[in-house]
């Protein structure tokens, strides 16, 4: 058995612990409800940009938009969002399998990493990482995503690339959180985002069913012509999802957290009970050894 001082030791070294798990979901828990606030703020903006480019497509028939057709190109743009710290349970693991697992040529795709430990989960597997932002997470802001998303709209233009996708956790709410690879372009069904941007608990992301019912009757009206229209509307939109995406990858990475420390903290709490049960069984024990040493003293001496 370990003895009363490495007991009262380890005690302590884990009171000192729940104190710091304590701090940091309280830290997370503030986070969360910020970026919960601003994902609600852009949910419907984000649903909205996407009825206007399937009103114009639904007006205009087919286009021949370069945003809207395959280039040509295998190689692919994948934005990985995760986080910069661990101590967030499955967080970061779950969104690095996600891409390390689709069975994509590691060769053929480009890595664009928000995000310290996605950068290192990715180039373990072999993956290039060109680009690497990691303040970008800490606030995100619009300006970062349009940026990113100029760039990578470039490529596409250019033929440089040929898919591009973002891989993301969806903030369900504070225990859900799903990891997804979402494509941005070329635009199709698969660039819908029907899971994206929630930013409250348990809400869907759509619109009231009389608003979608409004959205599909009323065709976008634009001059001068379609691809003007979708050349202004389509940054836009793919700078806004960047944008989303960041919102509900900030929420899922504190509510994942939130939830590691609040188990860390009841983890730690039993561990110090049971130290504790342990402490008064080595201290009763020690009691009862110095009182036999004594009973035995004392007979030696009377006899």
């Amino acid at each position: 058995m370990a003895s009363m001082r490495d007991i009262k030791r380890r005690k302590t070294g884990i009171q000192s612990t729940q104190q710091i798990t304590k701090a940091m979901k309280l830290v997370s828990t503030v986070k969360l409800q910020r970026a919960k606030a601003r994902a609600q703020q852009i949910k419907n903006y984000t649903i909205l940009m996407y009825d206007t480019i399937v009103s114009i497509t639904n007006r205009s028939g087919y286009i021949d938009h370069p945003f809207m057709k395959p280039n040509g190109s295998a190689r692919k743009a994948v934005i990985l969002i995760t986080s910069n710290r661990g101590l967030a349970g499955g967080y970061n693991s779950n969104i690095i399998k996600l891409v390390t697992q689709s069975g994509w040529d590691t060769g053929e795709t480009d890595i664009y990493a928000i995000g310290r430990k996605g950068r290192d989960g990715v180039k373990r597997k072999g993956y290039q990482v060109i680009y690497e932002n990691s303040d970008i997470i800490e606030e995100p802001i619009y300006a970062d995503a349009a940026d990113l998303a100029g760039e990578l709209l470039a490529r596409y233009a250019a033929g440089e690339i040929g898919e591009i996708y973002i891989a993301y956790t969806i903030f369900k709410n504070t225990v859900v959180h799903i990891p997804k690879l979402q494509k941005l372009l070329p635009l199709d069904k698969e660039s819908t985002p029907t899971e994206s941007v929630t930013g409250v608990e348990g809400e869907e992301n759509k619109l009231p069913d009389a608003e979608k019912e409004t959205a599909k009757r009323a065709l976008m009206t634009y001059e001068p012509d379609e691809d003007e229209a979708l050349s202004a509307i389509i940054p836009k939109y793919v700078a806004n999802l960047i944008y989303g995406a960041l919102i509900e990858a900030v929420a899922s990475e504190n509510g994942a957290r939130m939830q590691a420390m609040d188990s860390a903290t009841d983890n730690a709490e039993k561990m110090i009970s049971n130290l504790e049960l342990q402490y008064n069984r080595a201290r009763q024990g020690a009691i009862t050894q110095e009182l036999t040493e004594i009973i035995g003293g004392a007979d030696a001496l009377s006899s």
